[in-house]
């Protein structure tokens, strides 16, 4: 990810997010949410390289600037909560990704973070349709916004997504985690049967 119109897409992909241009200067470009129209994502130009300004969890925060040295305290903001990331080609795109999403789960009390949490509650050796992590998340009818949060997982490590598939049983498309057996491997390292793309519900489910 290197320009701004990238990172601007990405932070418009998140669910119930606008672009808007408060200063009357083109220059900046943020990515705020509805309703509360808090910011999560600031773009803008600055020594010849596009900055994204994004908020940070303080475990995080130091984590970030030490690992990469494109990655500052916040500019123009409260040092303590934001970080400054210079898209110079230096940060591997999945990184720059995660710190917005990181960003935007921090500016909302979003669905996301139950979701995340419901999602953490699948044991190893058992699987949850889209619908059931929607009802432990606390809204039954958003199994759609469930999709939409684990593709932009941010902790794959502890969130462990690959254990939600359809009604049927059925396992996500090859895009959601780099490919079509992917899944079902990690299905299978928790011990939970796959056969032609699909877990036996009954046998495996919550």
């Amino acid at each position: 990810m290197n320009t701004r119109q990238e990172a601007l897409s990405y932070g418009l992909s998140f669910p119930n997010t606008y672009q808007d241009a408060p200063f009357h200067d083109p220059n900046w470009q943020l990515v705020r949410v509805r309703g509360s129209k808090k910011a999560f994502l600031w773009t803008y130009e600055r020594d010849g390289y596009i900055n994204l300004n994004v908020k940070t969890d303080p475990g995080w925060r130091d984590f970030w600037r030490s690992t990469y040295p494109s990655v500052i305290p916040g500019w123009h903001q409260n040092k303590e909560r934001w970080n400054t990331i210079i898209l110079d080609g230096t940060i591997p795109e999945d990184d720059v990704k995660r710190m917005i999403a990181e960003s935007y789960d921090m500016v909302t009390d979003s669905p996301s973070k139950r979701i995340y949490e419901a999602v953490k509650k699948i044991p190893k050796g058992k699987v949850a349709t889209y619908g059931q992590v929607a009802k432990m998340a606390g809204n039954p009818r958003m199994a759609r916004a469930v999709g939409n949060a684990l593709h932009h997982n941010p902790d794959p490590d502890s969130i462990p997504c690959y254990r939600v598939v359809n009604a049927k049983g059925e396992l996500a498309g090859a895009f959601a985690f780099g490919g079509g057996e992917v899944q079902a491997g990690l299905l299978r390292a928790d011990g939970i049967e796959v056969t032609e793309g699909r877990v036996d519900l009954k046998k495996y489910g919550l």
